[in-house]
């Protein structure tokens, strides 16, 4: 219930979910309460106006993602834990398992396991019933990786997660039983602040190596580079509106889990 929960009741607090809300209080009042609908009205447009513009969403962004900036050479640990939330299952019309936006993870962790990094990667990561099915992911990153040339037997499935908390605890059955004391912890660095602190929580001493950068220098340079450039980038975009709801998701996140005792 839990699952459901937090993957629900925080939808009412995202940009688009907010805004439609508004809207349908604006339906339902605009005839006996017509000022009340007005106010509805400009609550939504408010709300996608202020949430859809490159400013506002690459630096909330930003305020995540560069907490935990790789150094230019990452050091070695024992194994390489990914995260999942990287692939779309082999189900037609597609031909096999798809990366997703976040499948940076698991090419950067053949990268440092071939870096000589460390000589295991863990994949953690299931798949909730409700949201998609087909194989675990743990299964589909074991797919992607070996195909790409890393040996199955360097590869650790931790399959049963569905959520980060989870992703931690059970990992961390799988570190204590192979003795291995410090991993590289591979996630989107949108995600990282708040991996890192819930796998430290479990007494792991996880290396954040983020990878899947939403936003960099060059990109927030060109924010305000020209004057044409700085007012083209408060006008609503799509993406823009996505990357504020992922960022506000961690920041919603860490918060939930703060108060059930996970950070």
């Amino acid at each position: 219930m839990f699952l459901y929960l937090s993957k629900l009741l925080p939808l009412f607090f995202y940009p688009l979910g907010l805004a439609s809300i508004s809207l349908v209080v604006a339906l339902f009042t605009l005839w006996k309460r017509p000022r009340v609908a007005a106010i509805a009205v400009s609550l939504s447009l408010i709300v996608l106006l202020f949430c859809s513009n490159a400013w506002v969403a690459k630096y909330l962004v930003r305020s995540l993602e560069w907490q935990n900036i790789p150094p230019v050479q990452l050091p070695t640990a024992e194994a390489i834990v990914v995260l999942g939330g990287a692939t779309k299952s082999a189900f037609p019309p597609r031909p096999s398992v798809d990366l997703s936006e976040q499948g940076d993870r698991v090419i950067y962790a053949a990268q440092l396991y071939r870096q000589k990094k460390a000589p295991i990667i863990i994949l953690s990561g299931g798949r909730i019933d409700w949201r998609g099915s087909g194989s675990p992911e743990s299964a589909d990153m074991v797919d992607i990786l070996t195909s790409i040339g890393i040996p199955a037997e360097a590869l650790i499935q931790e399959p049963d997660s569905l959520n980060t908390y989870q992703n931690a605890v059970n990992v961390k059955k799988i570190l204590d039983a192979q003795g291995i004391r410090r991993i590289l912890l591979v996630t989107s660095a949108l995600h990282m602040p708040r991996s890192l602190k819930i796998f430290q929580r479990q007494g792991i001493d996880a290396i954040p190596a983020a990878t899947d950068f939403l936003v960099s220098e060059g990109e927030l340079q060109e924010l305000g580079s020209t004057p044409k450039a700085a007012i083209l980038n408060l006008l609503p975009d799509t993406d823009n509106l996505h990357q504020f709801t992922s960022a506000l998701k961690e920041y919603i996140g860490s918060f939930v889990y703060r108060l059930r005792g996970w950070l």
